[in-house]
This record gives C-alpha cells, sequence and structure tokens, in this order.
C-alpha cells in the first residue's frame, strides 16, 4: 500500500498527470481511498513553491541558453494563449478555474507559470494555485469512484 501512495504521489507531482494521473493511479491499485486522495492532493500542492523557485533562480540563470531560451518562450506563448485573457480577466477566480479543469494543459504547472508571466502576489497565486487543485482533485476522485463502481 505504501508503495502504491508513493507511486502515486510521483504521478501527483509530474508534469505528465499530476493529480489528475495519480489518484486514479493510487485507487486503482488498491490503496486507501482516502489517504491516496490525500497524499495526492499534498503532493501536487508542492509543485507551486518548487515551481516558482525554479522559475525565480535556474529559470533566469538557463535564460542565458540559447535552447533554453528558445522553449521558454514557446512554453510562455502557449501559456498566454491558453489563459492569458481568462486569468488577466478574472484574476485570482480566473486562476483557480484554470488550475481546477482536469485536462491536459491545466493545472498547477501551468498555473505556476501564468501566475509568474502575470505578476500575481505570491500568496494570492498560491492560494488560487490550492484552490483550484483541491477543486480538480476532488473532480478526479470522485469520477474515480464512479468509474469504479463505489458511488452508484
Amino acid at each position: 500500500m505504501i508503495h502504491d501512495i508513493l507511486i502515486a504521489m510521483l504521478w501527483s507531482i509530474s508534469p505528465f498527470g499530476e493529480a489528475k494521473v495519480g489518484i486514479p493511479y493510487g485507487m486503482y491499485s488498491g490503496a486507501n481511498i482516502y489517504w491516496v486522495f490525500f497524499f495526492c492532493f499534498v503532493a501536487n500542492v508542492l509543485v507551486f513553491p518548487l515551481m516558482f523557485f525554479f522559475l525565480e533562480h535556474i529559470n533566469t540563470y538557463l535564460l542565458r541558453l540559447r535552447f533554453y531560451k528558445k522553449a521558454a518562450v514557446y512554453v510562455a506563448k502557449k501559456a498566454k494563449l491558453g489563459s492569458g485573457e481568462k486569468i488577466k480577466k478574472y484574476g485570482f477566480f480566473g486562476l483557480i478555474f484554470f488550475v481546477m479543469l482536469p485536462i491536459p494543459g491545466t493545472g498547477v504547472y501551468a498555473g505556476s507559470i501564468a501566475s509568474y508571466i502575470f505578476k500575481f502576489e505570491r500568496q494570492k497565486a498560491f492560494i488560487a494555485n490550492t484552490i483550484g487543485i483541491f477543486i480538480s482533485s476532488v473532480i478526479v476522485w470522485v469520477t474515480t469512484l464512479i468509474t469504479m463502481g463505489v458511488i452508484q
């Protein structure tokens, strides 16, 4: 059980799935559904401070490298196009909505980048991302319970 929860947490930290993959993985592996939700949620929340540390400290150093700068500009443009107008228009609540959508391309990684690009106050951005992650995790958790036949 601990092994399965650790793998689910790694999925929840991963940019390839976040809690959208970690929660179903943990639940289908037979781990306690409540522990899976809790640990995957916490792991996904940890992404925000890690991303901000990266964006504020490591990113500025790596921008000196031509290939990295080209990729970073591409990601920044995608973030602005995908979420920019709504986040700018609705601010805090726009960021919550963007992060809470349990679809590819949204989530805490994209929300952290958008927060950084649009210069959100860090504490408000953290709260908005955390609320969005929680709502997204609840949606994924309940949907997984339904597909498992636990809720009918």
